[in-house]
Parts: C-alpha cells; sequence; structure tokens
C-alpha cells in the first residue's frame, strides 16, 4: 500500500507541476481587466480553457440589470482554467458597446512642449579642451528643461538668448526627470571654433507631423489618432504637452517600403488654419477635440480585446490626397494582456495593391483603423523594419479607455 501511494505521488507530482506552470502562464497572457456588453463566463472566443467564475448568480444578475439602466457597472470574478484551476482575480466592467466614427484621413499635427525638451548633448571644444556643460550639470538627453534663472521657458529662443549673453556665468535651471523636478547650475563654455558661448544641449520646443486620424467621438467630438505618441525622435522619449492643434493634410506621394528601409507617406498641410485642439499626447495616441463640423463617416462598434481574433481584417488608410480606401490584411497573432501599450496585434498587409504602391507599411500610416467583424478592432501603431509588410497595431478598446478618461467633453 505504502509502495502504491509513493508511485502515485510520484505520477501526480509532473501533473500539479504542469497545471501550475499553465496558470503561471495564463496569468501573464491574460488581462486583469475585462470589458463586456453582458456578463458572460466566456473570456477569450475560441478554444481556450479559460472561463469566469462570478462571485455569485445574484450579483451577475444584479450587475445586468444595472448595466441596462446606467453607463456601466463593475464585477469582480474569478479567471478558471480547464474549468476548476483557479488563475487569478479579475474585474469584469459591464457596458455597451462605444459607437464611433471611424478615420483613415490624414491630419497635420502640431505639437508646443511644456518646457524645453533636451533631445541630446554633446561636448564643447574651449581654449582650456574640451568639456560637457550638460554632463556636469547632471543633465541627459530626455529631461524638460522648465526655467532658467527664474524665467519659464517656452521657447529655445529664451534660453539661447541666456547662454549668448551668460558671459561665462552659470545658468541656473529647473529640470524635470520622470516626473521630478530638480535644481542645477550649468556653466556655459566657450567655443574657439564658433567664437561664442555654449551649453551643449541640443533642445526642442515643437514638433510636427502627419498621422492617421482612428476615429471620432460623434457625441463630443473628441478624436484620437497615431496609436503611439509623439516621441522626440532622438531620445525617443514622449514629447510633453504644452498645447497643440490638429489641421488638414493631403497626401501627395509615398516613398515606398523596403526592407531594412521603411517608407512614409509625403504631404503637406492643406490650411494652416486650426481644425481643433491636442490635449493628450500618450504612448496609446494623440487624442484632442475638433471644432466646427466633424466629417462626415461610417459609425461602428468599438470591439473589447477579447472579441479580437486572429484571422481577415481590413484596415483604412490614405495614400492618395485625403480620402481613405479599405485595404485587405490579416491579423496573425494578439497580445490579450495589459502589459502592452501600443503593441497588441501584429498585422500583416495582404492587399496587393497597397503593396504594390507603398511596398507595406510606411511612416504616416500610423492610427490607420483596423476593422473587423463589422467593429474598430485597433489602428495600426509600428512597421517591421525588416519585413514592411507586418507591423504592431494597439487595441480600440485601449485608445478609447483614455479619451474617456483624460478627453473632456467639447
Amino acid at each position: 500500500m505504502k509502495r502504491s501511494w509513493q508511485t502515485f505521488t510520484l505520477l501526480l507530482s509532473p501533473v500539479l507541476c504542469g497545471l501550475l506552470i499553465l496558470s503561471g502562464v495564463a496569468d501573464y497572457l491574460t488581462p486583469s481587466r475585462i470589458t463586456m456588453n453582458s456578463p458572460s463566463e466566456e473570456l477569450l472566443p475560441g478554444n481556450y480553457p479559460l472561463s469566469l467564475r462570478y462571485e455569485t448568480d445574484q450579483t451577475v444578475t444584479a450587475a445586468a440589470e444595472s448595466a441596462a439602466q446606467e453607463a456601466s457597472s463593475s464585477l469582480k470574478a474569478t479567471l478558471i482554467m480547464f474549468g476548476f484551476l483557479p488563475v487569478k482575480e479579475v474585474q469584469v466592467t459591464v457596458q455597451d458597446h462605444k459607437e464611433v466614427l471611424v478615420g483613415g484621413q490624414p491630419f497635420g499635427l502640431r505639437l508646443y512642449t511644456d518646457g524645453l525638451v533636451v533631445s541630446s548633448t554633446e561636448s564643447v571644444s574651449s581654449g582650456s579642451g574640451v568639456s560637457n556643460p550638460a554632463d556636469e550639470a547632471g543633465i541627459r538627453a530626455g529631461d524638460t528643461l522648465l526655467s532658467a534663472d527664474g524665467i519659464s521657458l517656452t521657447a529655445n529662443e529664451q534660453l539661447a538668448a541666456l547662454v549668448a549673453g551668460s558671459n561665462g556665468k552659470s545658468i541656473r535651471l529647473k529640470v524635470r526627470r520622470d516626473g521630478e523636478v530638480f535644481n542645477t547650475r550649468i556653466t556655459p563654455v566657450a567655443d574657439r571654433e564658433q567664437k561664442t558661448w555654449r551649453i551643449g544641449l541640443g533642445i526642442r520646443d515643437s514638433i510636427a507631423g502627419i498621422g492617421t486620424l482612428t476615429y471620432i467621438d460623434p457625441v463630443n467630438h473628441s478624436f484620437a489618432g497615431l496609436g503611439h505618441g509623439l516621441c522626440d525622435s532622438r531620445s525617443g522619449l514622449l514629447m510633453p504637452l504644452m498645447e497643440g492643434d490638429v489641421v488638414a493634410a493631403d497626401i501627395t506621394s509615398v516613398d515606398k517600403s523596403t526592407a531594412g528601409c521603411p517608407g512614409s507617406l509625403c504631404g503637406s498641410f492643406s490650411s494652416s488654419s486650426p481644425k481643433g485642439s491636442l490635449l493628450l499626447n500618450s504612448d496609446r495616441g494623440v487624442y484632442g477635440c475638433l471644432c466646427g463640423d466633424i466629417p462626415a463617416g461610417e459609425t461602428v462598434p468599438i470591439a473589447f480585446k477579447q472579441e479580437v481574433v486572429r484571422g481577415e481584417a481590413e484596415m483604412l488608410t490614405t495614400i492618395d490626397g485625403r480620402k481613405p480606401e479599405r485595404y485587405r490584411v490579416v491579423i496573425e497573432d494578439i497580445s490579450y494582456n495589459d502589459r502592452n501599450s501600443c503593441r497588441n496585434m501584429v498585422i500583416r498587409i495582404t492587399d496587393e495593391r497597397l503593396l504594390q504602391h507603398t511596398g507595406g507599411i510606411v511612416q504616416g500610416m500610423s492610427g490607420s483603423p483596423i476593422l473587423q467583424n463589422g467593429r474598430l478592432a485597433g489602428a495600426l501603431t509600428h512597421v517591421f523594419v525588416n519585413d514592411p509588410s507586418r507591423g504592431y497595431g494597439v487595441f480600440a478598446e485601449s485608445m478609447t479607455s483614455l479619451s474617456d478618461s483624460m478627453v473632456p467633453a467639447a
């Protein structure tokens, strides 16, 4: 009897270890927050051995009745694997699908920074040798300069004038880094070649470009685009927004993508008059509100992330003028967890018209809506440099969660 029990234990141990490993993998791959239009035990479509177990049937019923009367309600549930193995606690929000006007049109963006962004630092050659004023002051790329000698900084020219007139006297700077603010002093160095005072900082106070509109909320005229943030090209860090606007834009030509060399949409601002204001620059896109009449378009529901599946889809984008067209794509892979900000899907272009005209995904397509099963599944965000037919996309639900919480009504 003792040997039989030992044998059973030895056989059971690998099974338990396997279940624990699978549970850990499921914990990592699945979201902790889930949105549904009605309480359901099914978590993901298809043959996934995952389900949700709510606290009580009465709670589910009450939440369903509440959801019919209010904008949303919240439930607590346990994620279950194979019908019996608990994985983790999750929060389930019950609400209707949000309806939006789908985009695909190009638009121009002009962003003015909150302070001066340090794009790069460099050494300066002086009569006494080579020095690095930025390094000595503890300043690095990605920092934001808020003030100099008590003067709030809003334009590059302000700091340039202070440095030029410093005569080598140190300048007091207030600097923001990763949400923390500190003070330091930087000492200009006399550049022996340019015969001027320098501090070895590359700075920028604005950024402009062309992207693609993802959707418009027809209720409050708010919009979202790009699917990723506007970042400094050198440091790669998100540009802090003080104010900004959007203008109409036209696509005039395309530089095709090739393996190892992403192309781009070439265009121009068709008007200098703002069509709306930028209110938020985030890792999931840019957000704002449009002024005046909003463009006509198709109204579609936003897909909840678990409704997005691998398979055929369509992308709306503009490669000539300002009128978007539909192109065939395939969603090859999906990451349902909460750890990816703007790389939730892998998208592959399959439409020969688009491949022949652009070589695949090009810069400027960021924000192009991805439609699947009559819903807005997400937006294109990045291109694979070595395979421009493929790229990343962000869930539309992830984009709207930011616009709902941070973009005020017009």
